[in-house]
């Protein structure tokens, strides 16, 4: 008998009749096209709010002590370096994965594209936010600079306000969540998360150096985050929620397209074919499903002969009388 006693899981199911096989099937044949157009009604979105989209105007006081901090003119990480560090290096690391171990052109694609829907995606909602929220800035009265005469113990609006640059004067209102740690740790994170899966950092005992590695982007993403307090643009309530914010959208990112981290496989995407089976929406296998899987593909290549075993003939003489 063969040596595996494990049965092969089948994902195959019938062909989905109607209309709802017809979407399933063009789905399964488009993957992940239409992750691309859903991506780029994210950019849309964000490009619109950008343009259009001022924050609603909280009343304020000018006796309030948590809005007197001081303007800082010049930022630890200004937007530009917060591109750099959570966007363009990550990418460049991704780029070099690539290129040194020379993945599936499929395994590339998938994991690009999750890192910029979590990068966009992740702005996209804080932009959101902030602007339904309009919660004013440590540093608001600086930015403001009110009229002379302003009553101090009276709740005030925006209109007191003799700030010339209209991009300075509307950012105060854009202070929850912090825009710097949702945006650092959605590009941060997702590095984090992929440089886990690759190394394969939550197996049992794991050594401590890849951990360290795996958590090094968080770190960095922790210190930028920081910084918002440090320049006063932002209080511990704002960072936080940000960075929650930042990392919770990275995982989900992350997840659409790579298995659990605690998976033996953690390190291969989702095939196209799994996820949508041949036919249409399929059940994704479970870990235990897949391991069941992989151990199946390895037990064929034990070979292809059975083991034959034999009992040995033993001959027996008549016994004479």
């Amino acid at each position: 008998m063969p040596r595996s006693g494990l049965s092969t899981v089948s994902l195959s199911r019938p062909a989905q009749p109607g209309v709802a096989g017809a979407v399933a099937r063009f789905y399964q044949r488009s993957f992940p096209a239409v992750d691309y157009l859903a991506l780029g009604c994210i950019v849309g979105g964000w490009v619109l709010i950008q343009l259009f989209v001022t924050p609603f105007h909280r009343l304020f006081s000018l006796d309030n002590k948590a809005i007197q901090y001081p303007f800082a003119v010049v930022e630890r990480v200004s937007v530009v370096w917060s591109i750099i560090y959570a966007g363009i290096i990550p990418f460049v690391i991704l780029v070099l994965w690539a290129a040194m171990f020379r993945p599936k052109l499929y395994n590339v694609q998938v994991t690009i594209l999750g890192f910029v829907i979590a990068l966009m995606l992740t702005s996209l909602l804080t932009d959101i936010i902030k602007n339904s929220v309009g919660r004013p800035r440590p540093d608001l009265i600086s930015r403001c600079i009110p009229k002379k005469g302003t009553p101090e113990n009276k709740l005030v609006a925006w209109t007191v306000c003799t700030q010339t640059s209209q991009h300075i004067l509307q950012e105060g209102w854009r202070s929850f969540p912090s825009g710097h740690s949702s945006f650092s740790f959605s590009g941060l994170g997702y590095l984090s998360f992929f440089i886990s899966g690759q190394m394969h950092v939550f197996r049992p005992r794991t050594d401590l150096c890849r951990c360290l590695v795996a958590l090094l982007p968080f770190l960095c993403a922790l210190m930028i985050a920081i910084s918002r307090l440090d320049d006063y643009r932002h209080d511990v309530y704002d960072v936080t929620c940000g960075s929650i914010l930042g990392t919770v959208i990275a995982y989900l990112s992350y997840r659409r397209y790579y298995p659990s981290l605690r998976s033996v496989i953690c390190d291969i995407p989702y095939d196209k074919t799994a996820i949508t089976g041949e036919e249409g929406f399929h059940r994704l296998p479970s870990d235990e499903e897949q391991q069941i899987q992989r151990l199946e593909v390895s037990s064929n290549q034990w070979g292809a002969e059975e083991d034959v075993y034999q009992l040995s003939e033993t001959s027996s003489e008549p016994r004479q009388a």
